[in-house]
Parts: C-alpha cells; structure tokens; sequence
C-alpha cells in the first residue's frame, strides 16, 4: 500500500527524470518582454501587459518549460489603473530579481510617471505599491545586485538630449538603494547608440547586467522590437563600465533569414539569460509567429533557446540559424498543476468560483458589475462603455495563443433596445476587432456581426440574422489570416454567420502597437445607462497548430 501511495505521489507531483523537451514558444500568445530570475531551484518570470489589468503576471517554474501563473504584481487598483491609456501603452518591459528575501519588480508606465520599482517577500504577492524613480528616465529598467551594491540599469535618451538619428538611444545606469528604493549618486552612460555607433544601431533596449566569473555582462535588444530585432552582448571588468561589445554581435537574430521559409520564428530579441537545472545557460526571449509576411495574430511571445559560452562570450542558439520550435536538454521535467501554455491543448475555463488569474480586463478590476455564481456562472451588468473608449468596459479577455484554434462560449441574454449588445469579440484594439453578438432590431432578436473602425472611431455592421431563443453558444475560429463566426441556438449544432474573415485586421502589422489578440466576453449598452445583464456559463479554448502535429 505504502509502495502504491508513492507512486501515485510522484505520478501527481509529475516528476519524470532523463530528457526534457521544450516546445517553442514556452509562453504561447500575448506573453512579451519576458524577465526571469532564479531563486535557489525555483523560476520566476514576468511579461508586459500594457493597458491590460491585472498587470504583469508572475510564473513559477522548477524546469523552466512548465509554468504556472501564481500570481500578477498589480492586483489592487490602488496600484495603479490605465484609465485613458490605449492598448498598446500602460506598463512595458518589467524585470524581476531577488535580493536577500525581497523580490523586486521595475517597470515603466509609459504615459504615466515612467519608471518604478515595486516588492514583495513572496513571488506570488501581495506586492507593495508602486515607489516612482523620476531620475531613471527612460524605459526598460532592471536591477543588478552586486556584493554589497546595486544598480538600476536602462534606455535612455541620446546623449544632452541630442540625437544623430531617429532611434539613437543610450543604456545608463544608477547606483541603487534596494532598502530605500532610491537611486544613489550620479547617473552614468554605459553604452551610446548600441555596438556600433559609426553604423547608426537604433533602439538599444530592455538591459540585463550579470557577472559570470571577472566579468560584468551587459545584454540587451537591439533594432527595434520587429523583423530587424536581435540581441547583442558587451562586457567589462567593472560594472560601470567601460563596456566592449562582442565583435561577433548579434548574439541573436533572424533578420538575415529567409522571408518566405516555413514556419518562420522571427523578431527575436529582448533575452534574460539564466542558468537551468543543468548548470547550463538559456536564453529566454521574445518572437512571434507570422502566418503571412509580417501578419501575425498572436503577439509577441516567450520563447527558450540554449546558450553556449565560446571564448568568454554567449551564443544563443549556437548550433541552428533558424529558432526551433523545439528544444531538449539533459535534466528531469517537473510538470504542474496549470492550464498549459505551449504546444497544442483545449480546455474549459468555468466562472463558478473564481476568475482564472490569466483573464484580462481593460485598465481596472472594477469588480461592482460581474459576479460569479456555479448556476449562471459570469454575469455582466450592461456599461455604457465601450472597447472602443479608452475607459473600462464589461470585458474578460483571453489570450489568442494558436494561429488555428477557436473560443467559444454559452450565453444567456435578451436585449431590450438595439443599443444593447453582448457576446464574443476577437480584439487587438480599440478599433482593430470583430464582435459575434446579440441584440435587438425592429422588436426582433438578432445575431450580429461587427468590424470595428478606426476612422469613424465605431464600428460597422457586417452581417446579421434573426433568432428565436435566449441562450445561445457563440464560436470564433481562427485560421492563420482568416476567421470564422459561428452561433448556435442548440448546443453545438452551430451555423455559420460569416466564415473567412480578414484577419489581417487583427494583426500587429495592421493594427499598430505591442499586444496580442484576445477573445473577450463582451456586453455593453453603448453609451446609455440600463440595468440589463448577461450570463456567460463558461468559455472554451481549442488550439491546433500544424507545425507541434509533426513534431
């Protein structure tokens, strides 16, 4: 009996011993900017969330492939909210490290104060709230800690403020006080314009320093957070500086590849390299995936590739050109308990209990117009707001992670004036979205079909059909560049609304700015006050990528 209850335990615990593979990317969907720290055998990993609340997730991993949400450092409102902010502007690029039981979060509110630094003593929070650092100008901040001192390093303006071209930036540096949450001293320029100032680098960004035997390394991004992203590699005796750059930079990149190869992994840069269970280096890091040219849905994501050290120097994925979608290394997996985040799944998210620490809502937690019950499982009250405004509308969101998957949900909601609506968006913007919903037009219930506008700042109608019953099932099938709306007045007996719709709509390339797609259950009284709800029972998640059915 005793023999039977150990292995069950280590069957639950998901221990498995020899080779580990990581399927790329770790983090699929909207998951950019990615910082990671190790504490003893533990991992802990952070991305940009922008305007989107709660803001900045924390995961936890024991192998770096298997990760799971524990928490997210801005829970609390009275952290902060985004109120006024677009999509694509709030928090960029946090970094997160460990110093002598204190865990610290930096980060820059783009439009609202800039750069700050926050703490908790366990990962998972609560964190405190946001101290401001108003002479650490710029973005991208992270914290070194060495011996007895530490530093706040990140981008910065050219130097006196004056450019020699558009994009020329510098990386400096602070002493910092980890007790105080201050800066300390003078600032100092460790890097002007990046590697090669003679060859006009722009967008010298997202700086890690780390010391690896008498060395201080600075990594960092370089070229914009697009097709001509990479990341480069300096080093110095002193952690001031002065820094020399590799001369075989980039240390990263997929600019020089083929356009049009299969199943490209491009724009890859904004790498933290940390040492796995091996002993061994990794660089974790953002790409995306696109299906067409430029076009990709799915935001920029989090991505894991081997390190090798030649020369004193780090190489990211030394062996291949091209970023694999798959990796394996030599130390046991250490799977857990979490909705997965890479590869191929499905599963149900349910809204009896609690919200999924994932879901995402516009610039606050108002928490005063949705409850959860196990009978209607999420009812929305009906807000005049929109996703259109730059307020918080009656929107749960969640990430689109699969070129080819779908979300779908079950309903129930009568509207009683056309300007009522609920249902299913797949968003990127305030103007770059599709909404499957339903309303009301001419005393008749009706399934509609919406593309949101930019230039009239609303949104068109594309198609719309009569029905007869209160709950319906409401499905968005994504298909690379072309997506499907589909309802069902049955239980999965669905019907098509429109099929193969531009989903170049929904792209980065199209749209503008650094976030994903998301599904959002969605409701709203379009600008008039009504005391209408709707309930969502659950809502589905299917993702199936060809390219992890070859693997």
């Amino acid at each position: 009996m005793k023999k039977l209850l150990l292995l069950m335990a280590l069957l639950y615990t998901g221990y498995s011993y020899g080779q580990i593979t990581f399927t790329n990317p770790i983090m699929a969907g909207f998951y950019p900017d990615p910082s990671v720290t190790r504490v003893g055998s533990d991992y802990y990993l952070v991305n940009s969330t922008f305007a989107y609340f709660p803001g900045v997730p924390v995961f936890h991993s024991k192998d770096l492939k298997n990760w799971r949400q524990i928490g997210n450092v801005i829970d609390r409102p009275s952290q902060m909210t985004f109120f006024g902010d677009r999509t694509s502007r709030g928090l960029f690029a946090p970094s997160i490290n460990y110093y002598k039981g204190t865990f610290y979060m930096t980060c820059t509110n783009i439009d609202k104060r800039g750069n700050f630094v926050m703490t908790s003593k366990k990962p998972e929070g609560p964190w405190s709230d946001p101290v401001w650092l108003p002479q650490v100008r710029g973005i991208d901040p992270s914290l070194f800690f060495d011996q007895d001192k530490a530093y706040i390093v990140y981008n910065s303006d050219a130097p006196d403020n004056k450019p020699l071209y558009p994009g020329h930036r510098t990386i400096r540096t602070f002493q910092f006080d980890p007790v105080g949450l201050k800066v300390v001293g003078e600032e100092v320029q460790l890097v002007n314009g990046g590697v090669d100032i003679s060859k006009k680098p722009v967008w010298i960004e997202g700086p890690h320093i780390f010391k690896r035997g008498d060395w201080y390394y600075l990594c960092a991004a370089e070229g914009g957070t697009s097709v001509n992203h990479s990341q480069v590699i300096l080093r110095s005796k002193q952690a001031t500086g002065p820094y020399v750059p590799y001369e075989k930079n980039p240390i990263l990149t997929q600019r020089d590849l083929d356009p049009n190869r299969k199943d490209p992994v491009t724009s890859t840069g904004h790498a933290e390299l940390v040492d796995g269970p091996d002993g061994k280096t990794y660089a974790i890091f953002l790409a995306v995936r696109p299906y067409e040219g430029n076009h990709y849905n799915t935001g920029r994501e989090t991505f894991i590739a081997p390190v090798k050290w030649v020369d004193g120097w780090p190489i990211i994925n030394p062996d291949q050109k091209e970023v694999q979608y798959s990796y394996t290394a030599d130390f046991k997996e250490v799977k857990q308990i979490a909705p997965p985040q890479s590869g191929n799944f499905a599963y149900r998210t349910t809204f009896d209990k609690k919200l999924d620490q994932s879901l995402l809502f516009l610039r606050t937690n108002d928490t005063s117009w949705y409850r959860l019950d196990k009978k209607n499982g999420l009812t929305m009250r009906l807000l005049p707001e929109t996703c259109m405004g730059l307020g918080n509308p009656a929107f749960i969101g969640k990430r689109q992670q699969h070129l080819t998957g779908s979300a779908s949900t079950e309903m129930t909601f009568t509207a009683s004036q056309p300007n009522e609506k609920a249902g299913m968006l797949i968003f990127q913007g305030e103007y770059n979205f599709y909404y499957i919903c339903k309303s009301i037009k001419d005393g008749k219930q009706v399934v509609q079909l919406y593309k949101g506008n930019r230039t009239t700042k609303g949104m068109d109608l594309i198609v719309e059909t009569p029905v007869k019953v209160k709950t319906l099932q409401f499905k968005i099938e994504a298909n690379r560049g072309l997506y499907n709306f589909l309802y069902a007045e049955s239980p999965g007996k669905w019907k098509i609304l429109k099929d193969n719709v531009d989903g170049k709509f929904l792209s980065t390339e199209t749209a503008g700015g650094f976030v994903g797609s998301l599904y959002a259950l969605y409701s709203t009284s379009s600008g008039e006050n009504t005391k209408s709800t709707a309930s969502f029972k659950w809502l589905d998640y299917s993702g199936n990528d060809p390219i992890y059915k070859q693997k």
